[in-house]
């Protein structure tokens, strides 16, 4: 869906989890456990990206997660979607 618009590239992060899941990482005992799974790949794939990199992740909790292990804003891929094709 993303490569659909005209002069966006996709590239994958090869990472199958953010570490959130949910709610898992917002609780006490679980948040250690959750940020080291994010800084596994996810996280310093998102820091080594250009400042102008769209991120786009689909789920809530990923977005919330990648934003406080990163601090880089992500967006939902309907969001990028919808930015790349209205017109001013």
């Amino acid at each position: 869906m993303l490569s659909i618009p005209v002069n966006y590239t996709v590239d994958e992060i090869p990472d199958g989890c953010c570490g959130m899941a949910g709610s898992f990482g917002y609780e006490k005992e679980h948040y250690d456990l959750s940020m080291k799974i994010g800084e596994m790949v996810l996280f310093p794939a998102v820091r080594a990206a250009e400042k102008d990199t769209i991120i786009a992740a689909p789920g809530t909790s990923c977005r919330h997660h990648i934003a406080e292990g990163t601090g880089r804003k992500t967006l939902h891929p309907a969001e990028v979607l919808y930015n790349a094709l209205k017109t001013d």
